[in-house]
């Protein structure tokens, strides 16, 4: 008798599709004002552009996920990726290091938008 087939993850198809709708529309919101409204402020409230595209950015799957991880309490910030499996901790991804917690937020946002242009 054959095995039974696992049924489509139909809720994994609705988001794919969602994605393809959506990255493009973010893709055209990126302006130069855009970065720069961001870098202005990196944290707190922003204009309806840039929250609908931090907002896209936040719902991204964990594994991989660009973070940041103070390395000198107060003095120090390097941006890491998230293994997204328990028990594994972040990984340093380069050698930059950044001398405030703003600073390495709008580089994370930076690297967001380079591989949401897929650039």
């Amino acid at each position: 008798m054959p095995e039974p087939s696992t049924p489509p993850d139909r809720d994994a198809a609705v988001a794919r599709r969602f994605d393809d709708w959506i990255r493009p529309r973010l893709r055209a919101m990126i302006t130069d004002e855009l970065i720069a409204e961001h870098e202005r402020q990196p944290l707190g409230q922003h204009s309806d552009a840039l929250e609908r595209v931090l907002n896209y950015f936040r719902r991204q799957p964990i594994p991989d996920k660009y973070a940041i991880v103070c390395t000198v309490p107060d003095r120090e910030w390097r941006i890491c990726r998230l293994s997204g499996r328990r028990g594994v901790g972040p990984a340093l991804i380069d050698d930059e290091v950044f001398n405030s917690e703003e600073k390495a937020h709008h580089a994370v946002f930076l690297r967001r938008i380079r591989d949401l242009r897929g650039s």
